[in-house]
């Protein structure tokens, strides 16, 4: 009985599926862009046969040749015993073209089972006919001067095949995204094309992810219409002022030219009537004019484009040893990938551990959008009410030209206190030894021939006994001698940064090494960045946002460094920031790099003098 009711059940659900695929639609179809006085296909298609009262749409724009032709197909397929049906009727149009211009075809109607269901609106481009040629019916570009090329032996020249170069933006401010396209312009049939990326100087570059498949579609240039498809896109933030130029690529085309010949054994025999001729394209260069920021606010960490900012904390009613968590989240569209951590000012009283970065961000063609997200991780090691300031994040706005100024809330935290305190927690590390009580109230008074020893030759009171005593209080005093010394100094913020710049690169350059063996390219190299600069802002107490290559050798020489090593790091950052993007072996190249950066950050280590 329950067989019987799982089967009914069963039976129903295959056939709401199946109702469910059946519902009637209607759909139109034809291409998007046309030449004017070509001819094309307009097709209404519905997915049944038990249909009436077709209507059609006002066409305008175009001339109808022929139509409404109508046709039918129905289909059965029969997979693992399942037997599935389909049925549509076809109306047909062969429409020509007309003026340049962009028309809207309305939508169609028709009636399905006693309902009337309509179709989509379609909006098709029609492009002028080529210049250079008369307009023919070709569906290939609308003029004889599209074949040029196309036959064996033809010379395939610039005009027939070229690549372009454009920048979304020739002047913008340091930092600001630029959208660089490459975009191939064909009037033959390209059947393969590859070319190396170019190796821009002065750039921090992020390349668009595009399709591995190119589709082609139809574009009016410069009085000819060509095939057209994006090939690649880069979104490019200027590191530098100046004017950057951006180089020239070389790429190798194949195309496909059709041999003449009455034999079609011949044409058989030699690649089915096509010949594969090689033709080299040079795109041109683009020179980008960048502009320097306006006079840096204090706090600029060198954010440039649109963001906002938020932050929380996880409680703050808590008790010694317990840790507090703020969470800084930074949202907008711009140089996000280059935003360092911005700086969370905690009570002296708190143990601050380095922030945690959750990237959630993606590639725009107006930069880099999405959200990047700060843990703060502190723990209170004693009782009392402290504040945690608010933060401020300075961003130079693209929209204004102005440079505006982000802030957080001001947190007020009540630390209660817990079971143990610093101090006991740090007493808990000291191994003790327990104290071992006899079994018994007397001990055993021991037998035998005694000694007696004058006073005086004991060790009780003896210069031993008193050097003893000095020893320990000799070191208590040593102790609290440097304790408050070392107190004093972590107070100099800048002097703890100073001395501890070569730790935190070196354990900057550790965290590069492991995604070196890793291989995370983008990772890698981000974090070699974030270790050289923040190695020369630490140890010259110079934020990461007032320096730059124009002043670093300035403010070096300042130190003591010579000449020559200058250059060394700044060859070094460069190598750096153009390595990721340059062809060859890229293991090579990130070993290369990381071997230099060590290399330079302790040779600066040993000759920058305080």
């Amino acid at each position: 009985m329950m067989r019987k009711v799982y089967f009914l059940l069963l039976m129903v659900i295959a056939s709401l599926q199946g109702f469910a695929a059946e519902q009637p639609r209607l759909t139109a179809d034809a291409p998007d862009v046309v030449v004017s006085g070509d001819q094309f296909r307009l097709v209404f298609t519905v997915n049944s046969q038990d249909i009436k009262d077709f209507r059609a749409p006002s066409i305008s724009g175009f001339d109808v040749l022929m139509g409404p032709s109508r046709s039918q197909q129905s289909n059965i397929q029969i997979i693992n015993g399942k037997r599935t049906s389909s049925s549509s009727t076809a109306f047909t149009y062969i429409l020509m073209a007309g003026k340049e211009g962009t028309y809207t075809i309305p939508a169609a109607s028709i009636e399905v089972d006693g309902k009337k269901i309509f179709s989509n609106a379609i909006q098709i481009k029609v492009l002028p006919p080529d210049k250079t040629g008369n307009s023919g019916s070709n569906n290939g570009g609308g003029s004889a001067s599209s074949s040029r090329g196309q036959v064996a032996g033809s010379r395939i020249t610039n005009n027939d095949l070229f690549i372009t170069a454009t920048a979304s933006k020739t002047r913008v401010h340091e930092q600001e995204a630029i959208l660089l396209t490459y975009k191939v312009y064909t009037l033959v049939n390209l059947r393969q094309l590859v070319g190396k990326m170019p190796d821009l100087k002065g750039f921090h570059t992020q390349e668009v992810p595009l399709p591995q498949q190119k589709t082609f579609s139809l574009e009016h240039y410069k009085g000819r219409n060509y095939n057209t498809t994006v090939w690649s896109q880069y979104v490019l933030f200027p590191q530098q002022t100046g004017k950057l130029e951006i180089p020239s690529i070389t790429f190798e085309g194949i195309v496909a030219q059709q041999t003449i010949s009455d034999d079609p054994f011949d044409a058989f025999f030699n690649g089915g009537g096509y010949i594969e001729v090689k033709k080299k394209i040079v795109t041109p260069k683009v020179t980008i004019d960048v502009l320097p920021l306006p006079s840096k606010p204090a706090g600029f960490s060198g954010a440039v484009g649109e963001f906002k900012l938020s932050s929380s904390i996880n409680s703050t009613d808590v008790k010694t040893n317990d840790a507090v968590t703020v969470k800084l989240t930074l949202s907008g569209t711009g140089n996000m990938k280059l935003i360092s951590a911005p700086e969370v000012n905690f009570p002296q009283d708190f143990e601050v551990y380095d922030p945690k970065t959750t990237d959630n961000t993606k590639l725009t063609n107006a930069g880099v959008s999405g959200t990047k997200t700060f843990e703060y991780l502190a723990i209170p090691r004693h009782a009392g009410e402290f504040k945690i300031p608010s933060v401020e994040f300075s961003y130079f706005d693209l929209k204004s030209n102005s440079y505006k100024t982000l802030k957080t809330e001001e947190y007020t935290v009540k630390v209660a206190k817990g079971k143990g305190n610093a101090d006991q927690v740090i007493a808990d590390f000291t191994n003790k030894e327990s104290v071992k009580m006899l079994a018994k109230d007397i001990r055993f008074i021991k037998l035998g021939d005694t000694s007696l020893i004058p006073k005086g030759d004991f060790f009780f009171g003896t210069l031993g006994y008193w050097i003893w005593y000095l020893i320990p209080f000799v070191l208590f005093v040593a102790f609290v001698v440097v304790y408050r010394k070392q107190a004093k100094e972590n107070a100099n913020v800048a002097k703890v940064k100073t001395k501890k710049a070569n730790k935190v690169a070196a354990k900057r350059m550790k965290l590069a090494g492991k995604l070196l063996a890793e291989n995370k390219k983008n990772e890698f190299y981000d974090e070699v960045l974030k270790a050289l600069w923040g190695y020369i802002s630490d140890k010259l107490s110079i934020p990461v946002s007032q320096l730059s290559k124009d002043n670093i050798e300035m403010e070096l020489s300042r130190y003591g460094v010579s000449e020559n090593l200058v250059k060394e790091f700044i060859d070094t950052l460069n190598e750096c920031e153009f390595a990721r993007y340059a062809p060859g072996n890229e293991n090579e190249a990130m070993d290369k790099v990381y071997s230099a950066s060590v290399e330079v950050i302790s040779k600066m280590e040993n000759s920058i003098k305080h």
